[in-house]
């Protein structure tokens, strides 16, 4: 049975986006790229994407195959992230998502207890703003956390974690110091029984 990884980066103060929702990737290196994205790419069999998470990365992943001139064909890991299974959480969405990818139907914690038991050889990961990754944790979904604080103050902004969600106990799987000042976090959920 697979396991669902929330995969995130945060601003120390906690914040997803900027003051107005602006992006903010994280301060990028070689690596990060090995410490972040290889190593949940050498676990990830299935990714789990909010509607505007997974335009943004169709939209810069999918050229690769097709555009040698793209920043994305340039990428070792293009062709994994092409490949990939995929699904979808949107309220907008309709028809087929393209990029290897299907719409989860309306009930969240029932998609992901399918992907779990059908998701074989590896995890899956999920990738998006803060509003799936609250969803999951409010539907108890989330078996371990992959967080990337960045060394940045926001001081406004998206929240990642919002007010209303269960609490939980989790437990330090690892901790890793980044030479551009972030650090990764990775905690699992402490399950009773």
């Amino acid at each position: 049975m697979a396991d669902l990884v929330l995969s995130i980066f945060t601003s120390l103060d906690g914040y997803f986006t900027r003051p107005g929702g602006e992006f903010a990737p994280p301060p990028w290196s070689d690596e990060v790229e090995r410490e972040w994205s290889l190593a949940a790419l050498s676990r990830a069999k299935h990714l789990i994407y909010g509607r505007v998470n997974f335009l943004f990365n169709k939209g810069f992943w999918s050229p690769a195959e097709t555009d040698p001139a793209s920043v994305a064909a340039h990428i070792s890991y293009a062709p994994v992230m092409n490949g990939l299974p995929k699904t979808v959480v949107s309220r907008t969405l309709t028809g087929d998502p393209g990029w290897n990818a299907r719409l989860a139907g309306p009930d969240l914690a029932a998609e992901v207890a399918r992907l779990k038991r059908e998701v074989t050889g590896g995890d899956i990961f999920a990738f998006g703003g803060s509003s799936l990754a609250n969803s999951l944790l409010g539907l108890d979904l989330v078996d371990e956390f992959w967080l990337m604080v960045t060394p940045e103050l926001y001081g406004a902004g998206e929240p990642f974690f919002r007010n209303g969600r269960p609490g939980a106990r989790m437990t330090l799987t690892d901790c890793r110091r980044l030479e551009v000042g972030s650090v990764i976090l990775r905690y699992r959920r402490a399950r009773e029984g």
